[in-house]
Parts: structure tokens; sequence; C-alpha cells
């Protein structure tokens, strides 16, 4: 398994993005997201998905090099096209906005469409938590043409993994923060586990006729997700539905030949918000520190070696990686020198 910095995964992957078409900003801007995914130990959202974003660009499902814009706006709102560049370029786009909005505003909100896959969601909210404000991110709309997992209590598919991401800032690059799939397993997940040959985990997919499996093939067989948590969880996914795709109209704005069909319908939104809007920042600190040192000083239960706060483990795996690189599966690997060679002999 390759083992490699930062800067030589990023200059990589930048490389290929600008030899499939993307322009200086958007390659920049992707390449240090994806990194940055690697980084906080979410490999499923980091290089991984080079090869994919490259065939997508080959495919006309995004758009190298457009950039995002805003359709309307008020003083507390906006909804911004990604005019089908890359999700992780407009999505950053459309969380700035919604910082600068929040900032002289106290809150905003923004939704974001017409855009490809926005990588990892605590990304953004870790840009608003890097200058002391709280953030969401609710997104829908991908199960619209492919849906890939039953509501609870059913056993057809009608949704998809509907992901959401909160953050608010504690410690300087340390947010609390957590970001999730509402189904039990991410997508890539049952793809690796598939790929590498592995059982999943009890309670996370469903075979074709609703019934528990561990088995990734049932998946790909007519299976499909579940949500986390049974009814609770399946309450996010709605709400991410509602939130993301609903609200942001995103339907009104799939185009058949860009995005793909997961990402076609794709609707986010984003709500950013001043941590110091009924106190002082001083104040919100002092009560968020405490918080934090109340929870890591719980005895551990039986099986565990500490209690973490939401964030803990990204915050140091970031830490590690930056001192011993980051490792890259050797498939990952693979996919990259593939990626690169389609966009160099092309």
């Amino acid at each position: 398994m390759p083992i490699k910095t930062a800067d030589e995964l990023y200059a990589l992957t930048k490389e290929i993005l600008l030899a499939a078409g993307a322009d200086e900003s958007n390659a920049s801007d992707v390449a240090e997201h994806l990194v940055s995914a690697n980084l906080s130990g979410v490999d499923t959202h980091g290089v991984w998905h080079v090869g994919g974003y490259v065939k997508g660009i080959q495919n006309g499902d995004i758009v190298p090099d457009a950039h995002p814009q805003i359709v309307r706006e008020s003083p507390t709102s906006a909804l911004v096209s990604g005019n089908w560049t890359f999700g992780q370029v407009a999505a950053k786009y459309a969380m700035s906005v919604a910082i600068a909005k929040a900032r002289a505003q106290n809150i905003a909100i923004v939704s974001l469409i017409q855009s490809h896959h926005i990588g990892r969601l605590g990304y953004y909210v870790e840009l608003a938590t890097a200058q002391n404000m709280g953030a969401m991110v609710w997104a829908g709309g991908y199960g619209e043409q492919e849906p890939a997992a039953v509501p609870y209590g059913g056993r057809t598919r009608v949704l998809h993994t509907n992901p959401i991401s909160i953050g608010l800032p504690l410690e300087p690059d340390h947010p609390m923060m957590f970001d999730f799939a509402t189904t039990a397993l991410s997508g890539v997940k049952v793809v690796n586990a598939q790929r590498q040959g592995k059982a999943l985990p009890p309670n996370t997919i469903v075979d074709k006729d609703g019934k528990p499996t561990t088995d990734p093939n049932d998946f790909f067989a007519g299976g499909a997700h579940i949500p986390f948590g049974e009814h609770k969880g399946y309450g996010l996914m709605m709400a991410a539905e509602f939130l993301g795709r609903i609200f942001s109209g995103a339907n009104a704005y799939a185009d058949a030949a860009r995005g793909g069909p997961i990402m076609r319908h794709q609707g986010v939104t984003m709500i950013a918000f001043r941590t110091d809007l009924f106190q002082t920042a001083e104040q919100y600190e002092k009560t968020a520190r405490e918080m934090e040192q109340r929870v890591h000083a719980v005895p551990p239960a039986p099986g565990f070696q500490e209690v973490l706060v939401p964030g803990d483990l990204e915050f140091r795996t970031r830490q590690t990686r930056q001192r011993e690189g980051i490792p890259v599966d050797d498939a990952v690997w693979q996919s990259l020198m593939e990626a690169q060679d389609s966009v160099t002999q092309g």
C-alpha cells in the first residue's frame, strides 16, 4: 500500500484534473477537497473519486471549466447554480455565500442545484467553523432516478444515502462536527466490500425481498440500503430529502445531459449562523470548551478506551497523516494511475 504525503496526492490529483479539462482554480479546489478527505480519514470521499470524475468529464456529466453563480438572492438567502461543474467547487462557493451573508445578517440559508458530487459534507461546515460560525448541510435528490434505500418498514427502493453535516466551533482547527449518510452505510463502503469480497456488518442492507443480509452482492441484485437507527435515521433521511431536493426546487433544474442519474436531481441546502448571536464570542467559547471537557471526563464503558466528541477522530487522523503520510489502498492507487493514463494518452 503506497504512503503519500498530502502534497504528493494534491499534485497528482490536480495534474490529472487539469489534463482532463479542468481549469486551474477548479482543479485546485477539487484536489484540495479530496486530499483533505483522505487526511481526515474519510477515504471513501477522497482521491478514490478521481477516476469517476474523469469519466464524468469524458461523458459530459461534468463541465470541468464551468463556475457556479447566484441565480437569485436576498440579504439572507441565495439559490446557487453550479452550472454542472465539480460539486466541490460549487458547494464551496455556496457555503462562502452563506458565510458572507450570515456575517452581515446573523444567519443565512443557501441552496445549491445543478452540480456534481459534492464530496465530504464536513468540509463545508468546517469552512464556517474556521470563521467562528455554525453551519449545517442537508443533501438529497439522489434517488429520483436511481433510488438505493428503502424507507423504514418498506422493501422497495425509493430514497438514497442523503447525507447531513452539522458543525460548531470548539478548538482551533477542531470543531464539534459530524458528517454521515442517513443510511447505515455509505454507498462507497458497499462497493468496496463487494470488490474486496468481504461481508458487510449486520443490519446495514437488505436483499431484493427486504430481508437483512450481509452479502454486498445482494445489494447489486436488487437489494437496498436501510436507514441507520431505524425510524430515527429514516426521519433524518426524509428531512434531508425535503431540505435538499424539495426545498431547493432541484427537479426544475435537472438536465438530461448533465450530472448523471444520481446527481442530476441533487439539491443541497446550507445554513450558516453566527455563534455570537445571543452571547459574546467569549461566552460561547467558554461554554463550548466546558462541554467538551465534561464529555471527555466521562469514564469509558467496557470495550472503550475513552469518550470522544464528534470531530475528534477527524482531527486526530489529520494530525497523524500530516505527520506520517496518507495510506492509499492499492486499488485506489491503481485507479489513479489509470485515470492519469486515460487523460495523457487521450
